[in-house]
C-alpha cells in the first residue's frame, strides 16, 4: 500500500515538472531562407560599462544609511591612499559589529536611566575615577584630602566629596592615635577600635551616610551634601576640641 503512494507521488511529480516545462517553452518558428546578419560590439565592454553607474552589488543615494555611507568613504579613501581593496564581507562584519555596539550601548544607557541614575552622572564617572586615590598604594596620613575636597566641591562632584570627608575623617583618628588605619579594615574595625563613646556614635552617623552615598552610588546635590558636611564638622570638632 505505501509503495503504491510512493510511485503515485512521484508520477504526480514528473507530471508538474514537465507541465511546467511545457507551459514555459516557446517555439520559434525558423526560416530556412532567412539571412543572419552577424554583428560584432566595438571596443572592451568592460572599459565601456564600467564605473559607479553600472555597479549593481551595492545601494546608493538615499538606500544607504550613514554607516553604510561611511564604511563605502572609508574603503575608497583605503583603496586610494594604500592601494588595499578590501573584501566586501570586511565592510560587511564593520557595519554589523557597529550596530552590535551601538546597541549595547542604547542597552546600558537604558538600564542606567531606569535604575535612576543621571547621564551626567555616567560620563563623569571616568573623570571621577582619575581624581580618585589608591588607598593600597599612598598611606592616609600622607594624602592632602582637604585639597582633594576643594577639588571636588569645584567639580560639583559632592559624592566624591563625602568620599574625601570620611577619609580625612580616619586620618584624624588615626592622627589621634584612636584608630590604627589600614586600607583593609572595615569601617565596624574602625568603629571598635574607638573607645570614647560620644565619638564612637558620631563616627557612625558620618559612616552610614558614607556607605549610603558612596557605596551606595547615591548622587546628591549642594543643599544635600551641605546637611551631610554638617555631620562630618561636628565630628571634626570633637576630634580637634
Amino acid at each position: 500500500m505505501i509503495k503504491n503512494y510512493i510511485l503515485l507521488l512521484f508520477y504526480l511529480c514528473v507530471s508538474v515538472v514537465f507541465s511546467r516545462q511545457e507551459r514555459d517553452s516557446l517555439i520559434i518558428p525558423v526560416d530556412k531562407n532567412q539571412k543572419l546578419n552577424q554583428r560584432s560590439f566595438e571596443g572592451d565592454l568592460n572599459d565601456k560599462y564600467s564605473g559607479s553607474d553600472y555597479e549593481y552589488s551595492s545601494q546608493e543615494g538615499e538606500a544607504q544609511n550613514l554607516i553604510t555611507r561611511f564604511l563605502n568613504w572609508f574603503s575608497n579613501w583605503i583603496n586610494n591612499t594604500f592601494g588595499i581593496n578590501l573584501p566586501p564581507n570586511t565592510l560587511e562584519v564593520l557595519k554589523w559589529l557597529i550596530y552590535v555596539l551601538m546597541g549595547a550601548l542604547v542597552l546600558y544607557l537604558v538600564i542606567r536611566f531606569i535604575s535612576g541614575e543621571k547621564l551626567s552622572a555616567i560620563f563623569t564617572k571616568k573623570a571621577t575615577a582619575i581624581l580618585d586615590i589608591n588607598l593600597s598604594e599612598d598611606h592616609i596620613e600622607n594624602i592632602d584630602l582637604d585639597a582633594l575636597i576643594k577639588s571636588a566641591l569645584a567639580e560639583k562632584d559632592y559624592r566624591l566629596a563625602v568620599r574625601y570627608q570620611f577619609l580625612r575623617t580616619l586620618k584624624l583618628l588615626s592622627q589621634k592615635g584612636l584608630i590604627a588605619w589600614n586600607f583593609e579594615k572595615t569601617n565596624s574595625d574602625y568603629q571598635n577600635e574607638i573607645k570614647e563613646q560620644k565619638l564612637k556614635s558620631g563616627f557612625n552617623d558620618v559612616s552610614y551616610l558614607y556607605d549610603y552615598i558612596w557605596y551606595g552610588e547615591q548622587n546628591i546635590d549642594h543643599q544635600r551634601y551641605d546637611a551631610v558636611e554638617a555631620k562630618f564638622t561636628d565630628l571634626k570638632r570633637l576630634l580637634t576640641a
